[in-house]
């Protein structure tokens, strides 16, 4: 795959945007975009879209979505769950240094000066996520296939990387994982039984590839995020929403149970993202 264009020498978010039958990708990822532009001053937010989602794309979300880009040979066309194109984010990004993100991940403080910590890398993943009291979470109920095989403990939902040439043969292997995942999945991975390859495995791979020492900030917290699956919270599979209610003040500070959310929140309930909370983000956007 080459790229169309040289990417632009700034920093920005990055996300994949393609609706399925069941989910609105592109209102959860309008909803990303809007609390990125409440809280952060480097705010610059791209999308990468499939052109069924590119016809739903509207004047309110152009407001927010600098870059609107399109995913070429789209891999994810029949899929549900539509990781399939992660791999090209390194060739569609249209910024030199691009945070690429879950679109399920609200921004809920100002969080600028990370860049400056992240820059230390080529490319740069979360190895620790937190449970909504912020708290570092060492729960593996969903890496059984992590810890069986002792694969790198990352996180594709928060990843920085700069336009280099390690970053680019990163992602070059992420690619060979998807393309060739049977061959993976029954040769080189242990009690594995996935028909389709998951990011955060696939991103695990290809870090033992390029070497694990190069992809994170071993001695650093950072990137990281509050990841609100049930197990992290030590509910089981228990939805969050189920116990905690959550607000958001004029300020865009979000408040879950009695806890401020100091770090990036990973809500995982795609209904999470509603009407109310989009309209919510909006108002505080315009009165900014």
């Amino acid at each position: 795959m080459q790229r169309t264009s040289e990417p632009l020498p700034i920093k920005g978010y990055f996300t994949f945007v393609q609706n399925s039958a069941t989910i609105d990708y592109l209102n959860i990822a309008y909803l990303q975009a809007l609390s990125i532009k409440c809280t952060q001053k480097i705010n610059n937010y791209a999308i990468a879209v499939d052109q069924a989602t590119k016809a739903l794309i509207t004047d309110d979300h152009r407001k927010v979505f600098d870059y609107i880009i399109d995913i070429p040979d789209d891999e994810a066309h029949d899929s549900d769950w539509k990781l399939e194109n992660e791999w090209k984010a390194w060739w569609l990004t249209p910024f030199k240094e691009t945070v690429k993100l879950d679109s399920d991940i609200l921004f809920t403080r100002n969080i600028d000066h990370w860049w400056a910590i992240m820059q230390h890398k080529d490319i740069c993943c979360t190895h620790k996520i937190r449970d909504y009291e912020g708290k570092i979470s060492q729960d593996k109920t969903f890496r059984q296939l992590h810890k069986i095989n002792n694969l790198p403990n990352l996180y594709s939902g928060f990843t920085y990387f700069r336009y280099t040439r390690a970053s680019m043969e990163f992602f070059a292997q992420v690619k060979k994982v998807f393309h060739n995942w049977p061959m993976y999945r029954d040769t080189v991975l242990k009690q594995c039984r996935h028909d389709k390859a998951n990011t955060d495995e696939a991103y695990a791979i290809a870090a033992m590839m390029v070497g694990e020492e190069n992809c994170y900030l071993p001695c650093m917290d950072i990137p990281t995020f509050a990841h609100m699956k049930g197990p992290i919270q030590g509910w089981g599979h228990t939805d969050w929403t189920e116990h905690l209610y959550a607000q958001v003040d004029d300020n865009a500070n979000l408040t879950v149970g009695f806890n401020r959310q100091m770090y990036p929140f990973h809500y995982v309930n795609k209904t999470f993202a509603s009407e109310q909370l989009i309209e919510r983000y909006q108002r505080i956007l315009e009165s900014s």
